[in-house]
């Protein structure tokens, strides 16, 4: 049995994952460790959830060969609307309008299934040769500057690095002494499918609200639901308190307030979610024979879609740093990774965080700038091309 290993990750959610299956194909050693069961072949039902992944993100996936084994089609995003509004009041004419075309891209990004990356998850996990699985498990680590020791029961690993993939309350960062900072919101957001009378056309809604942003995302269709859209909308905690006690019938014209009629009818195809909102942001990326990644590192306002991009971006940055390292914790290694991934991240928090702000108001005054911003943006091409491109992670 291997016992020694290059990385060891704890954590095989979809950032954890992927690196793990991206590893093993460039034929690195990597003992992948998760609390939860993984097994092999798991079929959940559809459950309303999906992921946005940007055009940047979507790399990773494809070369960790999880984009070709996706078992349900991933929906391209062609276009954005961006609006700003009241729930159950028509949108403002002034809005922005995106184009992939604009840009020479094939999508801004592309809406797959929670359980679809899950499903394609399990199912490399435990066909690559180069990852061993320990699932579900708790691991104990000492690291020191010669490698790190996993403890997993009665079995001991080595590794050269450990990699946290283990989510915004990480066991692994605290260990290791790393502080957080937490931002709080007075906001939860609510995440549901619905299934609608008129196709989305791969287009997809920022719609700005006094409580928050509110998005539909399109979704591929299934035969019981050809026409499928993913909703994230954030509002007051006490307000998704007592929308997620109403019984769908009473809950859907919550919906439709917030979505607008350009749909035609609509009903909930699977479960409805709900989550409470923050950020997060650790002092440090890295810590002797130790990466955070993903959720372990920083977590940001859900109002641009861009959680998991970033995570997947941290893990990219990482995967390349290893390509061909003689050493994979070294410390100078570990250093030019937070240099890379740190500031963007910031950047990326602090622009999420102003949105939220600004646009989370009922202020006449503010509303008024906002439309005429969004009006602005939208007559100044290079401007609106910098943002699409941002959009898409480029």
């Amino acid at each position: 049995m291997q016992t020694e290993f290059d990385v060891a990750i704890i954590g095989a959610g979809p950032v954890g994952g992927a690196l793990a299956c991206a590893l093993a194909r460039q034929e690195r050693r990597v003992l992948l460790v998760d609390q939860a069961a993984l097994p092999p072949m798991a079929h959940p039902d559809f459950d309303g959830r999906g992921y946005a992944i940007a055009a940047g993100s979507r790399s990773l996936l494809v070369e960790a060969g999880l984009w070709d084994a996706l078992p349900y089609p991933p929906c391209p995003i062609l276009k954005i609307d961006v609006t700003d509004g009241e729930p159950g009041r028509p949108a403002s004419p002034l809005r922005l309008h995106f184009s992939s075309q604009a840009v020479d891209a094939q999508a801004f990004g592309w809406i797959i299934e929670a359980r679809a990356l899950r499903i394609a998850l399990n199912a490399q996990i435990h066909g690559a040769p180069g990852i061993t699985l320990r699932a579900p498990a708790q691991a104990r680590l000492t690291r020191t500057e010669d490698g790190a020791r996993v403890e997993i029961g009665d079995e001991v690993f080595t590794a050269a690095l450990v990699v946290a993939a283990d989510g915004r309350n990480s066991r692994t960062r605290a260990q290791a002494g790393i502080p957080v900072t937490n931002i709080k919101y007075r906001q939860s957001a609510v995440v549901c499918a619905l299934a609608h009378e008129e196709p989305h056309q791969g287009v997809a809604l920022e719609h700005f609200l006094p409580g928050g942003p509110f998005a539909q995302l399109p979704m591929s269709g299934t035969a019981e639901h050809p026409n499928l859209s993913a909703i994230v909308f954030t509002d007051r905690t006490e307000v998704v308190d007592r929308l997620a006690a109403l019984e769908d019938a009473r809950f859907l014209p919550e919906v439709k307030k917030r979505l607008g009629p350009h749909l035609g009818a609509v009903a909930l195809a699977g479960r409805r979610w709900t989550y409470p909102l923050s950020a997060m942001f650790a002092a440090r990326y890295f810590d002797t024979r130790l990466a955070l990644v993903g959720d372990a590192a920083h977590g940001v306002h859900p109002i641009a879609g861009q959680g998991l991009n970033l995570g997947l971006r941290d893990a990219q940055a990482l995967l390349s740093l290893l390509a061909g390292a003689p050493d994979c914790g070294d410390a100078a290694l570990l250093a030019a990774y937070q240099a890379a991934r740190r500031p963007a991240n910031m950047a990326m928090l602090l622009a999420t965080d102003a949105l939220d702000r600004l646009f989370s108001t009922s202020n006449p005054v503010l509303r008024l700038a906002r439309d005429l911003g969004l009006a602005a943006v939208e007559r100044m091409p290079g401007l609106k091309r910098r943002f699409m491109l941002t959009a898409m992670g480029e």
